[in-house]
């Protein structure tokens, strides 16, 4: 099997990596451990940057697969489906600047984009393995 026939699975993985890491990560800044939230978030992104370069490899190489699932699953699926990509779309410059305050040490205005911006990204995240589970195997080809 080719090994861009895998990646949907990888990247099924790094969504859930990076669900956890946002969850843990929220947790350690409500404790107000600034060092661990920090790392958790920078972990976060790099691995929601790294779904991004699997997603692209597959989608330029596979191209888009259609959706298998009939009857009513299917305005379920697609009204997910576009939920994630448009919130995915508007939150990856959110996450940027909301790291990009916190780096600079403008932390009210990262507090303040952060409490935006994390929920879209749980959202997405979460959505994303909704995606890949409907699409990769309840209804697969």
């Amino acid at each position: 099997m080719d090994t861009v026939a895998y990646l949907p699975h990888v990247q099924a993985l790094l969504n859930a990596t990076t669900v956890s890491l946002l969850g843990i990560g929220y947790y350690f800044i409500k404790k107000d451990n600034r060092q661990a939230h920090k790392v958790c978030m920078i972990a976060a992104a790099a691995v929601s940057a790294i779904f991004m370069a699997c997603y692209l490899v597959y989608h330029a190489t596979i191209g888009n697969i259609p959706f298998a699932g009939e009857g009513a699953i299917r305005p379920f699926y697609f009204t997910i489906l576009a939920t994630h990509v448009i919130l995915a779309a508007i939150n990856a410059p959110l996450v940027v600047v909301t790291l990009f305050f916190a780096i600079r040490g403008k932390f009210s205005s990262h507090r303040w984009i952060a409490r935006r911006s994390l929920p879209i990204w749980i959202y997405v995240s979460i959505t994303g393995l909704l995606i890949y589970l409907l699409a990769f195997h309840l209804y697969s080809r």
